[in-house]
């Protein structure tokens, strides 16, 4: 969907369309050749907002011109804030042509002979959808260039009209003017948070005009990458609810499996297992941390959209990617440095202090791949060359760890659930509860915090964070996780709106739930396998089900473990220390057969 002055409101608006012909690679990037080009390069920046320029329209007609002497059968349409006398914006110069799908890639190679490039960034449009880049200078000044390339079906008709109420409506162009206005008040701000804070907005104003997109409705299914514990939360609410499910996961007998129509018996790498999933979903989310970018390129397709989305999943798929999107948007994170050598870690240590705490760039949630280096002598030992580089950063002595988990659904709206208070130990949670037992103001700068990172991200779906409260009252980002996470799991009891249950709200267009605890207080208590690998058996339910206001969940996993996570339990009380101690009791309770 276009951006009408940046780029996309959010990708997540899309209808559903027919396949669209990949641009091919021989066309992904600027063609070799020293000849002088009519369009310039393209520079990204952050928003900011200027004054309308009545030389952005005369942009726009050349760029027409340049098009249309080579394909007269193609019209350039000046969309977005430029293309309306007096609106100011971002200054870009939104323009779009609509072809056959089939049409799609001659018309990209048409751009990029005239100038145009690939457009940058981290969350481009993918080829069935594309959005060449370029400059123009007129009069000495550089006007930047959007040209979205849409495919017939598509979202042209509806961007000529969101176009033509802000010029026939002055009341619309004010309230645009102040919602942009109030988005950059504080300064210059990252540009996808721009983009992002506007689409409640936005859609709005496509549901007057006839254009929203419709939500996605049972008996459609759901496809999950993944087939996990958390898939198995997840399948059981949306098998409520009335939708089918699909499961993606290496392997067959897994938590979910038993819940799914369909279960593709293939690792989370396998591309043409993700092609068949996608075949049968009308929307994907997933379970893993991380799903590899050449599945993800499959599976973000309009006929059937990944969400929370491929933007989310690029940022914490790495851990330095995550902490420059933190940065980027102002928001405090621990101090940290990238490492590879134990050179550079005893550098690390130097400026941050022992112990140390190093984490994987990749796969180092809940404690995995994590190590604390306690001192020099660690240090020594380690290999002269890391296996692999890490994040390293000071071992920070929190007040409280906490999670906080937020929903963001199509319309923008976001909806964040009470911070929980967590423990962990060697990195896997054990408890969580709610209330947090956190000043007021902690908890409602834990909840803007959360709104406010869902709506930069432009997830559509849920995000847990993982924060440090520290001695003086203030909080750092730990991880971001765009998924479902245990440390929600008391709301599916505690919530007027289980946290998996307004997952899939969110990825299917549906309003989000009131996140409203209904209990004064409650508690969650992870069950932990131990022990060499062996059947599961689970014993002792009946004595953990006589605990008052206990829920038991397990997960039906065949084999149990060390520290292997099988299932939780959540308990209800008048107080924390109340629900904390059913919560306990009961999963002391739980036994795993050993014989």
């Amino acid at each position: 969907m276009p951006s009408l002055d940046d780029g996309s409101v959010t990708r997540a608006l899309a209808p559903t369309l027919p396949a669209v012909t990949s641009v091919p690679e021989s066309v992904t990037g600027r063609p070799s050749g020293a000849a002088a080009k009519p369009i310039g390069p393209y520079e990204r920046r952050t928003a900011v907002v200027h004054e309308w320029d009545p030389r952005t329209v005369e942009v726009a007609r050349r760029v027409d011109e340049l098009v249309r002497a080579r394909r007269p059968d193609l019209r350039v349409e000046h969309i977005g804030s430029t293309a309306v006398a007096g609106l100011p914006g971002k200054g870009i110069v939104d323009l779009s042509i609509e072809t056959e799908p089939d049409d799609i890639p001659a018309v990209v190679e048409l751009l990029y002979e005239l100038g145009f490039g690939p457009q940058p960034g981290p969350d481009p449009w993918p080829p069935t959808r594309p959005m060449p880049v370029g400059s123009m200078e007129l009069d000495g000044e550089e006007f930047r260039i959007h040209l979205h390339v849409q495919p017939v079906g598509g979202d042209f008709p509806r961007d000529i009209a969101f176009r033509d109420a802000l010029r026939n409506d002055p009341e619309l162009r004010r309230q645009y003017e102040a919602l942009k206005r109030g988005i950059t008040s504080g300064g210059e701000v990252e540009g996808l948070r721009y983009t992002h804070s506007k689409t409640a907005w936005i859609l709005a104003v496509y549901r007057q005009l006839g254009f929203a997109p419709p939500p996605i409705e049972p008996p459609a299914t759901i496809g999950i990458a993944g087939g996990g514990h958390l898939a198995r939360l997840l399948a059981l609410e949306a098998r409520r609810l009335g939708y089918r499910v699909a499961i993606l996961d290496g392997d067959p007998d897994g938590p979910a499996a038993g819940l799914g129509e369909r279960i593709e018996a293939a690792g989370p790498d396998d591309v043409e297992a993700a092609r068949r999933l996608a075949e049968r979903a009308a929307v994907i989310t997933h379970d893993l941390d991380h799903v590899s970018p050449e599945v993800v390129a499959v599976l973000d397709d309009r006929r059937h959209p990944i969400r929370p989305g491929p933007y989310p999943l690029k940022l914490t798929a790495d851990r330095v990617v995550e902490r420059r999107f933190l940065e980027a948007n102002g928001v405090p994170g621990a101090p940290w440095g990238e490492v590879a050598s134990a050179e550079e870690v005893q550098a690390a240590a130097a400026e941050f202090g022992y112990p140390l705490r190093m984490k994987a760039l990749r796969g180092g949630y809940d404690g995995r791949s994590e190590v604390i280096v306690p001192d020099l002598a660690a240090v020594a030992e380690l290999p002269a060359t890391l296996e692999r580089p890490m994040l390293a950063g000071p071992a920070l002595r929190a007040e409280a760890q906490l999670s906080i988990v937020v929903a963001r659904g199509v319309d923008g709206a976001t909806r964040a659930y009470p911070p929980v208070r967590t423990r962990r130990e060697r990195g896997v949670l054990v408890e969580a509860s709610v209330p947090a037992e956190i000043d007021l103001a902690v908890g409602e700068a834990a909840a803007t915090l959360a709104r406010d990172l869902a709506t930069a991200m432009g997830l559509v779906g849920s995000v847990t964070i993982d924060l440090l409260l520290m001695p003086n009252g203030s909080l750092l980002v730990d991880e971001l996780v765009p998924r479902p996470d245990l440390a929600g799991a008391w709301s599916i009891e505690g919530a007027a709106t289980g946290q998996f249950a307004q997952h899939l709200r969110a990825i299917c267009g549906l309003p989000l739930g009131e996140v409203a605890v209904r209990t004064p207080a409650a508690a969650t208590g992870v069950l932990l396998g131990d022990g060499a690998p062996r059947e599961a058996r689970p014993s002792g339910l009946y004595d953990a089900l006589s605990t008052p206001d206990v829920h038991l969940h397990l997960y039906d996993k065949h084999l149990v473990f060390e520290r292997r996570v099988m299932g939780h339990v959540t308990a209800l009380g008048e107080t924390v220390a109340e629900a904390l101690d059913r919560a306990r009791l009961a999963a002391q309770r739980v036994r795993w057969g050993h014989g």
